[in-house]
């Protein structure tokens, strides 16, 4: 089985593989416990050793709590977010972050997260960078959180939490063969400031990940008719699942996954070794399916028959 490259989340002092399980599709009514918990400990057996949540994804953080007990725990690095349960949704008090650590510790069944995030503030970062991250640095000096970052995908917010102090980084679907705008201004100010960088949704939310590309009727819009930063580039905004679907065309003419693309092209951003990419996986055989896909190198040509087509490659 090939292996996975070791890389460094900047300043945060944490080495995880390249590869990072994420729990959004772990929690869900219609999955079953006992599939959440192989998912996880397959992503372990297979080198994997970083793995994300958020009291966001339904009961994801009970099940990888689960999963991680009998001594799993100690195989892994975790990070779960704070400002995204239903209870206190995009609340950053003192007392809803405190109250969601708090929850989302005993869930996990630990007393140490490796990493927490704010999670997903719509229209202001400066709120959440106020009491929220005060709990959340004080928690890190009390030696209860290992760092402290942010997940969201407006730049300009990563500008300002970098500038405010924090660890990490963690963006969504603006890196992909659809969309590369996190290597225009997160990137490169992460790197000078030493910030661990994560890069979600590769596959950008089902659309690369291998079965023809599904159009759904309509987008998620803002009152302006826009389609809301959350959904750019995925499989509900409009234009994406139009290039999404062509690319699923070339590949299919020509014997290829697109899903193997996607992997190899997030898994070689221009990260300089300072970030790791996260994947979804929602079953043991999904698992295998993006593990092979991002230890398998595709050879030259291809990429540069992609490139002529699309103006995208490695």
């Amino acid at each position: 089985m090939p292996d996975l490259e070791v890389r460094r989340l900047g300043r945060s002092g944490m080495k995880p593989k390249a590869l990072g399980l994420g729990g959004g599709h772990l929690g869900w009514p219609e999955q079953s416990n006992e599939n959440a918990i192989a998912t996880v400990r397959s992503a372990i057996e297979h080198g994997i050793n970083f793995v994300d949540t958020s009291p966001a994804y339904g009961v994801s953080e009970q099940r990888i709590g689960m999963a991680l007990a009998d001594g799993w725990r100690d195989k892994v690095y975790l990070q779960t977010k704070v400002g995204s349960h239903p209870k206190y949704l995009r609340d950053w008090s003192k007392k809803a972050t405190t109250w969601s650590l708090e929850n989302s510790f005993k869930l996990l069944q630990t007393d140490y997260v490796d990493s927490v995030l704010i999670h997903g503030p719509r229209f202001d970062i400066e709120e959440p960078l106020g009491e929220c991250l005060e709990v959340m640095n004080d928690w890190k000096e009390k030696g209860r959180i290992g760092a402290v970052g942010v997940g969201v995908r407006q730049p300009e917010f990563h500008k300002r939490a970098i500038e405010a102090g924090v660890d990490i980084v963690l963006s969504f679907l603006n890196y992909t063969l659809l969309d590369q705008s996190l290597a225009d201004e997160t990137i490169p100010f992460a790197i000078e400031h030493d910030v661990g960088i994560l890069i979600g949704s590769p596959l950008g939310n089902s659309l690369l990940a291998g079965p023809e590309p599904v159009q759904k009727e309509e987008g998620i819009y803002d009152t302006d008719g826009k389609v809301i930063p959350a959904a750019v580039g995925s499989y509900l905004d409009p234009a994406a699942f139009r290039r999404a679907h062509d690319m699923w065309r070339w590949c299919q003419d020509r014997d290829l996954n697109i899903r193997d693309l996607a992997m190899q092209f997030a898994i070689n951003a221009p990260i300089k070794g300072n970030g790791i990419v996260l994947t979804g996986a929602a079953n043991p055989a999904e698992l295998d399916e993006v593990y092979g896909a991002t230890t398998t190198p595709l050879p030259e040509d291809v990429w540069q028959e992609f490139e002529a087509k699309f103006g995208v490659r490695i």
